[in-house]
């Protein structure tokens, strides 16, 4: 298991060439929201593919890199590829989201759509490493990528006061495990919450199976919609006591409309996840505990935006 003296080396690793996002104040809510929508990129992804990329050897350099994503992780490896001279692939499905398609390929890397779904992406993924010899930057289950979203947790402790709940949304569980380990060594009685779409709760059936099972993802957050969790982060998440909260898809547009007008932070649907959870009312702290929301990304479509905003 990652430690924070992981995290510490990863955030010294990426000083300088990520942004350290801002803490919002919520007096309506009482909630501080981490807003990582500001990240380069358009989410907290950056951290753990730079940390990661940084640390391939020459050979692995020169045969290139390759992940699978949705989107976001993508990006993320096309850019921290580029700033170190990297060749990428991505592997997406067919129905990705076209704008994240396009970021990815500005920033550089070849995109390979051959999929038809997230499933049968990590399918094409081995595929395409068996026969490239491409080295593998995975987008959740990799202890240099959880450390880099550690990060997080660590900017969260360094900008405002402990916190007693830290909730962020969830999909293969890199985020989530890597802030544990950054608030748990600070406040190890602090409650970490992952928080997963009922119709993608890979973390959340896993931890009641005790090991990771596949899921069919089914939800409009595609940010959330990995298959299985990472073993790393399972383990993670069971070493320090990570809860799992669910949220339908009405309190998923509930908070981003919530957001986008409370807040004006205008991000993507699996970004409000954690915002769900408090905003429906599965998620309520005590009175005077400090309480973080993080705001993991805002790489969301225009006509989704418009659509979740009107009510559709």
């Amino acid at each position: 298991m990652i430690t924070i003296d992981d995290v510490e080396r990863a955030a010294s690793t990426i000083a300088g060439r990520v942004h350290r996002t801002p803490l919002f104040f919520s007096h309506t809510l009482g909630v501080w929201f981490k807003a990582e929508l500001f990240q380069k990129t358009g989410s907290f992804k950056v951290r753990g593919a730079l940390n990661k990329i940084t640390s391939l050897t020459a050979e692995e350099r020169a045969r290139g890199v390759a992940t699978v994503s949705a989107g976001n992780a993508g990006q993320a490896v096309a850019w921290a590829a580029r700033a170190e001279s990297v060749d990428a692939l991505i592997c997406t499905w067919q129905s990705a989201d076209a704008l994240k398609v396009a970021a990815m390929r500005g920033y550089g890397a070849t995109v390979d759509m051959d999929a038809d779904g997230p499933t049968s992406a990590f399918d094409r993924l081995h595929e395409v490493l068996a026969e490239s010899g491409r080295t593998l930057v995975h987008p959740f289950d990799d202890p240099l990528v959880i450390a880099g979203q550690g990060t997080v947790g660590l900017e969260i402790l360094e900008h405002g006061p402990v916190p007693d709940v830290v909730l962020a949304g969830c999909g293969g569980g890199g985020l989530i495990s890597g802030i544990a380990v950054a608030v748990k060594a600070r406040n190890p009685n602090a409650r970490v919450i992952a928080v997963e779409p009922e119709g993608s709760a890979a973390l959340h059936a896993a931890l009641e199976a005790g090991h990771p099972v596949p899921v069919t993802p089914q939800t409009a957050a595609d940010a959330l919609t990995a298959p299985f969790v990472g073993e790393h982060c399972l383990e993670i998440c069971r070493e320090l006591g990570v809860e799992s909260v669910l949220v339908s898809e009405e309190e998923l547009a509930d908070a981003f409309r919530w957001l986008y007008a409370r807040t004006k932070l205008a991000c993507e649907l699996g970004a409000a996840a954690g915002t769900a959870a408090l905003v429906s009312g599965k998620v309520q702290a005590e009175p005077g505990q400090t309480v973080v929301s993080v705001v993991s990304g805002g790489n969301v479509a225009a006509k989704q935006a418009a659509a979740i905003l009107a009510g559709q």
